[in-house]
């Protein structure tokens, strides 16, 4: 059975998601981690559970998303997955990193690149893996079917979407893809942000402002 545990990381209040099922392997979504505690609060779990990391996965590698990327890949010696298209937006990071006060960043570059046309497969779980930009041009989100669980990153929100004035992102783009991609998901399906509470596709669809029933833009 597959669960979830999640982690509010930096002072973008960011979450970052392990993914483990009872083969007790287990994979990391956006490690925010940047402080030496969140890094140690992070293992401990990891430890505590037993879990073996079999990757390191960013929805998408804006700033917040990735600071923990060199950590969690240095400590648990995994491959780390992006899409091709968010490539050119992890580079960047370095250049702009220390305005918001992340002096310390460390940057390290991916091992594969990641498409609609993946899955991704640890111990007795399997990913489909969903093309949403807008938010950023590479954006991918992760679903499981069988528990209708969704890794959303900064795509879809408890009453909000991504924002798109970030390089590389298109309003129009995102909310194309969010009822395109995302809204042909069950109801029922529990959506993980990259920001705020866990909330469902059911609700999104009846009461978001930007692509609900309701919608006001």
């Amino acid at each position: 059975m597959l669960q979830i545990k999640s982690f509010t990381f930096n002072p973008f209040m960011e979450n970052t998601y392990v993914l483990y099922d009872e083969s007790l392997e287990s994979v990391i979504f956006d490690p925010g981690c940047y402080e030496k505690h969140e890094e140690n609060e992070l293992v401990h779990f990891i430890e505590q559970e037993n879990l073996t990391v079999k990757y390191l996965i960013n929805t998408h590698c804006h700033i917040d998303h990735v600071l923990g990327n060199a950590f969690i890949k240095q400590k648990f010696q995994v491959p780390f997955l992006i899409h091709e298209k968010e490539h050119a937006v992890l580079s960047s990071v370095p250049v702009y990193a220390p305005n918001y006060g992340f002096g310390d960043y460390e940057s390290v570059e991916p091992d594969y690149y990641i498409s609609e046309e993946d899955k991704v497969q640890f111990g007795k779980t399997e990913l489909e893996i969903l093309f949403v930009p807008g938010h950023s041009p590479g954006h991918v989100v992760f679903y499981h079917q069988d528990t209708g669980i969704c890794i959303g990153g900064d795509t879809l929100f408890q009453g909000s979407i991504g924002r798109t004035d970030l390089p590389g992102g298109d309003h129009q783009t995102l909310l194309n893809a969010i009822k395109s991609k995302l809204f042909t998901l069950p109801d029922q399906t529990k959506v993980y942000p990259g920001h705020g509470p866990m909330t469902t596709i059911g609700f999104e669809k009846e009461h978001n402002p930007f692509v609900g029933k309701k919608a006001r833009f």
